[in-house]
């Protein structure tokens, strides 16, 4: 796939090869083709693309995942934010199809905050961002919601699926952003990035905190996966805070 990195930009080296590999060649016995032709199917068409990119990026997520977490960011984290900036800036990195961006924005807006509040949410893959701003879900996206936010912050279609009000939608902006090669803006108060660098190459997994580390305030959160714990987080200039959540050193 390397001339496939090159055609259309993408930077696949720093991803874990096997994940590469594996997902590629799902995609090859799905049509029955060989690499060369997928490749000329990839430049012909766009719904290959858009499919290809899919399948690498990874856009499995739901509102609130591990809601214990969120809950810390709602009682804790948050509120000492707002106390020390009088702009809050948020950055959902790798926010897939919107519920991570969507669900900072809930909590914002429950703590009357939304005033005050950017949240940047940014994706590699242009067709989850595209599913993200229209913020509509289906059920199985709110396993772990409260069912009042979901009462108070979603309206149900008649065909069964919900769609995020616009009161939650205002405050979140979405921009395509490709982690291992774009810049990073400044001066963070919030970090969230969870369930994606544990799909990278472990150099790519040190460059990405390095950066994330540089983008925060002094005093800014990072928020990852339960399955990221960063091992060298005091080289990067990191105090454990919470389990999975880590505060730049002022």
């Amino acid at each position: 796939m390397k001339e496939a990195e090159k055609r259309f930009g993408l930077n696949l080296s720093s991803y874990k090869p096997q994940r590469v590999k594996r997902r590629t060649e799902l995609l090859l016995r799905k049509y029955n083709v060989g690499y060369r032709e997928y490749l000329n199917m990839l430049i012909k068409d766009k719904k290959y693309l858009d499919e290809f990119m899919d399948k690498m990026t990874i856009n499995v997520t739901e509102f609130f995942r591990n809601p214990e977490k969120w809950w810390e960011l709602r009682d804790e984290i948050i509120p000492l934010i707002a106390k020390n900036s009088l702009r809050m800036k948020f950055w959902s990195a790798g926010c897939s199809s919107g519920e991570e961006p969507y669900s900072l924005a809930i909590l914002v807006n429950e703590l009357n905050l939304s005033y005050k509040t950017r949240i940047l949410a940014t994706d590699i893959d242009i067709g989850v961002l595209g599913r993200a701003q229209e913020g509509v879900y289906e059920e199985r996206a709110f396993v772990s919601t409260p069912k009042e936010y979901l009462e108070k912050y979603f309206e149900k279609l008649p065909d069964g699926r919900y769609r995020i009000k616009d009161s939650v939608k205002k405050i979140v902006e979405f921009k395509r952003h490709d982690l291992l090669k774009d810049p990073f803006e400044k001066n963070f108060d919030l970090i969230v990035c969870r369930n994606v660098v544990i799909y990278f190459e472990p150099e790519a997994k040190n460059e990405l905190y390095r950066k994330f580390a540089e983008s925060l305030k002094p005093g800014g959160f990072l928020f990852v996966g339960n399955t990221e714990r960063i091992f060298n987080y005091k080289e990067l200039g990191f105090e454990i805070y919470k389990p999975f959540i880590y505060r730049k050193v002022e």
